[in-house]
């Protein structure tokens, strides 16, 4: 998942699932970029299941999985920020 979050057209094609579920053409167009490159990247990112692909019909519609971003959060995020934040203080 690390490798799939460090490249930033992957950051930006989950920024833009954020908002609604796309279909690979409507992220081709939202993001003006060849259609192969984001469907490269949309690869690596069904490969860390941070999106999920569902099939209707010919179209496939693109949704944003953000369980494995909340995991990271709750593992490395929340139990570290109330140490941090107190140190400032």
């Amino acid at each position: 998942m690390w490798r799939a979050l460090a490249h930033s057209t992957r950051r930006r094609i989950l920024d833009v699932l954020f908002d609604a579920p796309m279909s690979t053409g409507e992220l081709v167009t939202a993001l003006t970029m060849d259609r192969h490159v984001v469907m490269a990247h949309l690869a690596v990112l069904r490969e860390a299941t941070l999106v999920t692909t569902e099939k209707r019909g010919r179209v496939r519609v693109n949704h944003l999985n953000a369980v494995p971003i909340q995991e990271i959060h709750q593992r490395w995020i929340t139990p570290t920020s109330g140490p941090w934040a107190a140190a400032l203080i």
